[in-house]
């Protein structure tokens, strides 16, 4: 067996390749093999040229990463796809557990990305610029007990809550709970940022309040910042102050 193979757990951010990585593009480029999902392979296609790429549907994260480990250990290069971070919500946990899993001795790097947060956090601002918390509210892996449970503690401690998955065609009263949840805790007032395909083509944005934060679009490419008691919005940003006397 050849053991020049190696597996990269990349994430790409956005999509756009003005926001990957210098390094994300590097290892993408010396990768023989590319696999992820679809959506993520559509964004960066102009940079697979002449590479064996495997484009799959949603629900196959394990045999991506199956066929990532297949191929590595015939010695070649994968690039194995994520969107964001590939540590945050992403491949990389998946590939480290198949890896253990298998026993095997492939090496595996993971290349970080910007995450959606991150991405969302900028068109809106700076309302992440105290402590915060990611919260997502697909209930496909975690119970939505728990989920609730996470949402209420981080209301209580005036997190700056970031929602990642907030709402699909089937799944929709996960949002309208958060909102009620948090509603316990924070103001009508309370600036909400709602990005749609952040940092993509089809970007949209809105700037609102607790109160009417459920009036706008909302679907699964949608992040949500609801902001800490004192996050304030003007000319379009929202603003969470770290404390600073300025």
């Amino acid at each position: 067996m050849n053991n020049n193979g190696k597996i990269y757990v990349v994430g790409i951010g956005p999509g756009d390749v003005e926001h990957l990585t210098g390094k994300a593009i590097e290892v993408i480029k010396e990768s023989d093999v590319v696999i992820g999902y679809k959506t993520y392979i559509n964004l960066i296609k102009g940079l697979l040229v002449g590479k064996e790429v495997y484009s799959l549907g949603m629900k196959k994260e394990i045999l991506r990463c199956q066929i990532s480990l297949d191929h590595a250990s015939d010695g070649k290069k994968v690039a194995l796809i994520s969107s964001g971070d590939a540590g945050v919500y992403g491949m990389a946990g998946i590939m480290l557990q198949l890896k253990e899993q298998k026993n095997s001795n492939i090496p595996v790097e993971v290349i970080p990305g910007i995450t959606a947060a991150s991405a969302a956090a900028s068109i809106l601002g700076a309302p992440l610029t105290h402590d915060f918390a990611v919260i997502s509210l697909s209930d496909l892996l975690t119970d939505w007990d728990l989920i609730k449970k996470r949402i209420e503690l981080a209301a209580m401690g005036d997190f700056v809550i970031c929602f990642y998955n907030p709402k699909s065609k089937a799944r929709s009263h996960q949002i309208e709970d958060a909102k009620e949840i948090i509603f316990k805790y924070r103001a009508a007032s309370t600036p909400v940022g709602i990005v749609k395909n952040a940092k993509r083509k089809d970007e949209e944005v809105y700037v609102t309040d607790l109160e009417h934060m459920l009036d706008y679009p909302i679907d699964m490419v949608t992040v949500i910042v609801v902001g800490n008691s004192c996050s304030y919005a003007k000319d379009g940003f929202i603003i969470t102050p770290r404390g600073y006397s300025i």
